[in-house]
């Protein structure tokens, strides 16, 4: 039997390992089938805390250092890595018990994800959302930038709930920052997020220690996050592709932090709602 076959077939012993090794799974609010528009979808790691015969017990996905209600009931898209082999699975929120512990259920099966399409299989799939990144040559810069964002994206929410208004333009406004490059939100944390950068693109992280970024979530947000992050650790993968890992810095300009929180509980909210119009039509 082929050895990337019987893994799949042993898939409780994977995730057995991985609780041993103290490490974590991924995951992401499933979107329904009838969904008509593609979208981009946040995917979190949380570090499983316990496994039972009919369960996966983890920690509550968090970001910006604050918690994000998983509802029971919610829908959601699992992942596991070992080594080179991933696997993706559908679960679903059991519930919240005390410690913040978030109950998933146990999966009947996974399917491994082929090499070139690391987040799709068969039966689930997530889309890793754009973002565009500058390196940050003064960090005190982004006070105005961040500021014309949410500007923006206020204007974007009163035109989406009253169409007769005009629509207004994207705002340009950036930083001091170098020639910029394009990534892709691999999954968020309570406190950073985690980039994956092409080899062509890699050239844009020579020595930076900050990055301003825009994550573009599609249609679920109006405009995209503005954010700024402290690069933390980086390395390359098989396919010369730099994974970056980075630190929230709300440091220059903090009352940013409760905007951005607004927006990603606010698209976590959408989802769930999704979700449950699609059960009841």
């Amino acid at each position: 039997m082929p050895a990337n076959r019987s893994r799949t077939d042993r898939w409780r012993n994977c995730l057995w390992q991985i609780y041993e090794r103290g490490g974590a799974i991924e995951i992401s609010l499933a979107r329904p089938d009838a969904s008509p528009d593609p979208a981009s979808d946040l995917i979190w790691r949380v570090k499983i805390l316990n496994l039972g015969d009919h369960e996966i017990i983890t920690n509550q996905p968090a970001a910006f250092g604050r918690t994000i209600p998983i509802a029971p009931g919610t829908k959601l898209v699992g992942a596991m890595s070992v080594g080179q082999n991933r696997w993706m699975f559908q679960t679903e929120a059991l519930g919240v018990q005390p410690g913040d512990r978030l109950h998933l259920a146990m999966p009947e099966t996974v399917e491994r994800c082929p090499r070139r399409s690391y987040y799709r299989v068969t039966t689930a799939a997530v889309e890793l959302p754009d973002v565009e990144c500058w390196p940050l040559l003064d960090p005190a810069s982004v006070v105005a930038a961040e500021v014309a964002n949410e500007a923006y994206a206020r204007d974007m929410l009163r035109h989406r709930r009253d169409p007769t208004l005009a629509q207004p333009q994207a705002e340009q406004v950036l930083p001091e920052v170098g020639p910029g490059f394009g990534a892709k939100l691999v999954n968020i944390s309570g406190g950073g997020l985690g980039l994956i950068v092409s080899p062509q693109e890699a050239s844009g992280l020579d020595r930076a220690r900050f990055v301003w970024m825009r994550v573009n979530l599609g249609k679920d947000l109006p405009a995209p996050l503005a954010l700024t992050g402290k690069v933390v650790h980086t390395h390359i993968d098989s396919a010369q592709s730099v994974h970056v890992g980075l630190a929230f810095e709300f440091g220059f300009n903090p009352s940013h932090r409760e905007f951005v929180i607004s927006q990603v509980c606010g698209v976590v909210a959408k989802l769930r709602n999704d979700q449950g119009s699609a059960q009841a039509a």
